[in-house]
């Protein structure tokens, strides 16, 4: 009971980020439509997707103390299935025969998560973290981690890359650490609530500091990826590359398969890779928004200083169009 409890707290907060995504592309769609550009963070449409997906990371956070990682974790899928119908009204999609076909595959795949998931304790004590913190398997992992984080950080940073893959694999890689962080905390303050106190060692505020600096850099690089590609785009491999970071997170650092006979295994990674293959069929052939300049601004061109603008013609093989009377003046010429 308590499980389906997470599995059902789990999935509508994973609607409301697919909600709150979507408000977030459609605000920055909108500011680039605009004539007077300004920050995305001064749109009121852009706060509202915001809040929603704070609120949808609050019921995830709390999902995370009732039920293991490696459930919730991949019951983002239920984000992409969302984000497929909600971006038809939103982003004024057309829903194809593959997107169906995709949200079936993710559905059955959400039912082998559920109904094959490990069999984990339910406390989770602050001692029990401790050990976990210091066991060379999450040690060796940490490390790995931290040297890849680096490398994609020095070619996001120096070498300017912001391709989606680069963007949403340091995302991936800083929600492993959150979602560490997130079971542990969420699970201390459960215990606590249920009277054994776990508040006062200090490994639930070294996790707490931990969960708000990766929260806080994860969502940097998701806005920046949301900024330069479509939703339709971002949250399917976002989906992907957060699910294998957090199940492998949940295995190294909570062994959550340490008991779990190998037949349930095959059908939980089975269930995972029904559920990939439904967020790529959804996202295939998903056609990106390219910024539509209207004018050229001669006043921007170094060494220029006039200011007239020139209307690019579509119709015609030249550039752009002059005035009949510039064009009279210079047959005169």
């Amino acid at each position: 009971q308590t499980q389906l409890l997470g599995v059902l707290l789990a999935a509508a907060s994973n609607v409301l980020i697919s909600v709150s995504l979507n408000i977030q592309k459609c605000a920055h769609l909108r500011l680039v439509c605009q004539a007077e550009q300004k920050p995305y963070y001064r749109s009121k449409l852009w706060w509202c997707g915001i809040a929603l997906l704070g609120l949808g990371e609050v019921g995830n956070f709390t999902a995370y103390g009732f039920a293991p990682i490696t459930l919730v974790a991949p019951l983002g899928c239920v984000s992409v299935i969302g984000s497929a119908f909600i971006s038809v009204f939103f982003l004024k999609r057309t829903m194809r025969t593959a997107d169906i076909l995709g949200v079936t595959l993710t559905i059955t795949g959400i039912y082998l998560l559920v109904a094959f998931t490990p069999d984990v304790p339910r406390e989770l004590t602050a001692r029990q973290v401790q050990n976990y913190l210091v066991s060379w398997p999450f040690l060796v992992y940490s490390i790995l981690e931290i040297i890849i984080f680096c490398i994609l950080l020095y070619y996001y940073k120096r070498k300017a890359v912001k391709h989606i893959m680069v963007l949403l694999m340091m995302v991936a890689l800083l929600a492993s650490l959150t979602v560490i962080a997130v079971k542990a905390v969420s699970s201390m303050i459960a215990l606590s609530v249920k009277g054994k106190m776990q508040l006062t060692y200090s490994i639930f505020y070294i996790m707490s500091v931990l969960m708000a600096t990766s929260c806080a850099f994860q969502i940097k690089f998701l806005n920046q990826a949301m900024h330069l590609y479509e939703a339709t785009a971002v949250v399917p491999i976002n989906f992907v590359f957060f699910t294998t970071s957090a199940i492998i997170s949940g295995v190294i650092f909570y062994r959550e398969f340490q008991r779990a006979a190998l037949p349930s295994v095959f059908m939980f990674l089975f269930g995972c890779l029904l559920s990939f293959l439904g967020v790529i069929i959804i996202a295939r052939n998903k056609k990106e928004e390219h910024l539509q300049i209207p004018f050229i601004d001669c006043g921007h061109i170094p060494g220029q200083k006039l200011t007239g603008k020139i209307q690019p013609d579509s119709h015609r093989s030249c550039y752009g169009t002059l005035n009949k009377e510039d064009d009279s003046m210079k047959r005169q010429n």
